[in-house]
């Protein structure tokens, strides 16, 4: 059985293969590659009729391009595995009718706070003095932008605003009400709208409360500032929390919640893996059977260096345990209502690229014209889907 697999994906389905190989005598051979690798080699063996791989882990956001070269799963999906799926997995994997994917893992931005400082007594004082209520955990928009700022002092920012991804922002666009995230099922952008510029706007916001240099601030910068204890607040995704280095300068002082709220409640945008067959491999039911497999064991995921799941009952059988705090938050926020997949469209990379992260790294600059800003990036989106 061949798959495959970005690197961090191999460690998530090894003791799954471990355990294939024990009950069933089969060896699964994971090939690995780069993310952008993993893509071009998949959408060249697709797109050539002559695959060399059985299964692969595929991005979620990959799905509607390769939908046509990918066998239809639908007889997997019995009611019992659709009520352990998040919504958002069900709705990602699902593609013109047919689920042309099994999630493996799934990942959601949560809350990363710095325990020690919002326990601190002095602290406690000295904030409800100013804004009139008790130093917690943020929850709100209006709560996030307090604390940012409160922590914003003595050489700390509050947090990292991130002008080189998009993710955050799109979590933004949900709570702040939007329903169909940039282009609904018919093709029409909703950037400009009401929702998009309070998005915009709530996110621009954070810019006097975060560290400098927020058009070049991506995921791995956020991480490194709030591990180095620079920023007393982030938004993360919450396979990081088990990861904080022990020569941290944070290490054993975070603690983590849901996703924060906007005027429409909680929010995120999940990131799925999904485990598929394409329809020119010969072994299509030998590879069925082990993605079957891979459900049933789901739970052996959590156990890995990356950490996540895909099933509701593997989230919760681990979300109690030492080390595993970030499970429960997750799982709170893979259900909110707000979350929603990214649109199933072939040309959201492109959109992401070009126009998405454009407008942001514009948006963070000082004058910026939020409204224009909106306007012309759907313009952009409008040019792409043509």
């Amino acid at each position: 059985m061949t798959v495959l697999v970005e690197a961090g994906g191999h460690g998530e389905l090894q003791p799954i293969a471990d355990l294939y190989k024990k009950e069933t005598g089969t060896k699964v051979q994971f090939v690995e590659l780069p993310y952008d690798g993993l893509y071009n080699r998949v959408n060249s063996e697709l797109n050539s009729g002559s695959v060399s791989f059985d299964v692969a882990a595929l991005d979620a956001i990959w799905l509607p391009t390769f939908k046509e070269g990918l066998t239809p799963l639908n007889s997997l999906f019995t009611e019992d595995v659709e009520k352990d799926l998040f919504p958002a997995e069900l709705q990602e994997g699902k593609i013109g009718g047919d689920y042309v994917g099994m999630p493996a893992w799934t990942n959601t931005e949560i809350l990363y706070y710095r325990k020690d400082l919002l326990d601190d007594p002095a602290n406690k004082t000295a904030f409800k003095e100013k804004y009139g209520y008790d130093l917690v955990p943020p929850t709100t928009w209006e709560q996030y932008q307090d604390e940012a700022e409160f922590f914003t002092k003595d050489g700390m920012y509050g947090t990292a605003t991130k002008g080189a991804v998009e993710t955050e922002f799109l979590a933004a666009l949900s709570q702040a009400g939007e329903k169909n995230m940039v282009v609904d099922d018919k093709g029409n952008v909703t950037l400009g709208d009401a929702a998009s510029l309070k998005a915009l706007d709530f996110y621009t916001s954070m810019l006097d409360s975060s560290a400098p240099g927020a058009a070049q601030t991506d995921w791995a910068a956020a991480q490194n500032l709030f591990y180095q204890g620079k920023t007393a607040l982030m938004l993360f995704w919450g396979h990081a929390y088990r990861q904080i280095p022990e020569d941290s300068k944070v290490y054993g002082k975070v603690g983590v919640a849901p996703m924060i709220a906007g005027p429409a409640g909680v929010a995120a945008v999940p990131g799925p893996y999904y485990l598929s067959v394409p329809k020119a491999s010969p072994n299509q039911d030998a590879a069925e059977e082990f993605i079957k497999f891979a459900y049933k064991h789901n739970d052996l995921s959590a156990t890995t260096d990356l950490g996540l799941a895909a099933r509701v009952s593997a989230f919760e059988k681990y979300q109690d345990k030492p080390g595993y705090e970030a499970f429960k938050p997750m799982v709170a926020t893979l259900q909110a209502k707000g979350t929603i997949p990214r649109p199933s469209n072939p040309k959201w990379q492109q959109i992401v690229d070009n126009a998405l992260v454009p407008m942001l790294q514009q948006a963070v600059r000082p004058g910026a014209d939020n409204q224009q800003l909106l306007d012309q990036a759907k313009t952009k989106v409008e040019d792409i889907l043509k």
